[in-house]
């Protein structure tokens, strides 16, 4: 069985209909959508979709949404459940491709596709570990010089983004998981309201399992960098980052270090 997630909050009735549009693939049982918004004015929009459970929840935050129907998936029975971003979407059987991927690797417990902007040029979402240099520095040093250099390193633009690879951190936009290891870890850290706990549910994932790039099918995702434009998404921004180095560790984080380690070690050594 497969489940799938949308946290919403305001979303407009057409990046819904369209997202909702993509997840309503045969291999899909329920697509929850769990509402953040001040109202449940989705409610009416969204009950002629056989596959939808429309929740409307108090808004205690992006990952606290997700967990209610991660919950639920579990006691479903679910197989997979997939957090989706709003802003994302996808032509072709993207959710039944990757279903069958995750039944081939069973000692992977998430994978992502290959993500794309609407132009089609690749989004650099596989990631090392990060340091506090990583999540503040290359916010707060505005040189095109470091940046370039920093994210060559740091996004792993070497690795060319065309094969698949074991990546320690992938991004929350679009996760395709195993339920068993989000039973076993717990789903998504609740303190962080926004920002982050995709970092931090990866990092613990792939304490258990394997966190894999799969870039044989890919989505397009309309990245907007909210925090980049609005004081109070900056705001959860950092409060997020300080919550996540405070519970991992700022400077002196062994497992972090170990981590990227092995993993760059077995990107450059890995068959192209």
């Amino acid at each position: 069985m497969l489940t799938a997630s949308i946290v919403t909050f305001h979303t407009s009735h057409k990046d819904l209909e369209r997202l909702i549009s993509c997840a309503d693939e045969a291999v899909v049982e329920t697509l929850f959508v769990i509402d953040n918004s001040s109202n449940d004015e989705l409610r009416d929009f969204v009950k002629n979709y056989s596959k939808v459970r429309y929740i409307h929840s108090l808004n205690l935050g992006y990952g606290s949404g997700h967990n209610i129907a991660i919950r639920k998936a579990i006691e479903m029975g679910s197989t997979y459940h997939v957090v989706l971003n709003p802003d994302v979407y996808w032509a072709g059987e993207v959710l039944s491709q990757l279903k069958a991927f995750m039944d081939n690797t069973p000692d992977c417990g998430l994978v992502m596709p290959k993500i794309t902007y609407p132009s089609g040029d690749t989004q650099y979402l596989c990631k090392l570990l990060p340091t506090p240099m990583d999540l503040i520095g290359r916010r707060f040093i505005p040189l095109p010089s470091y940046q370039h250099k920093h994210d060559y390193n740091y996004e792993l633009h070497w690795t060319g983004y065309n094969t698949t690879m074991e990546v320690p951190s992938l991004s929350g936009c679009f996760m395709f998981m195993r339920c068993s290891v989000l039973k076993k870890i717990g789903g998504f850290d609740e303190r962080y309201f926004m920002y982050a706990e995709d970092i931090d549910l990866c990092r613990r994932i792939g304490e258990v399992s394997k966190t894999i790039y799969y870039p044989e099918v890919s989505v397009v995702h309309e990245y907007d960098k909210g925090s980049y434009k609005n004081k109070k998404l900056l705001k959860y921004h950092i409060h997020s980052v300080i919550k996540y180095f405070n519970k991992w560790g700022w400077f002196f984080d062994k497992r972090r270090t170990e981590k990227n380690k092995k993993s760059i070690h077995n990107l450059r050594n890995c068959p192209s």
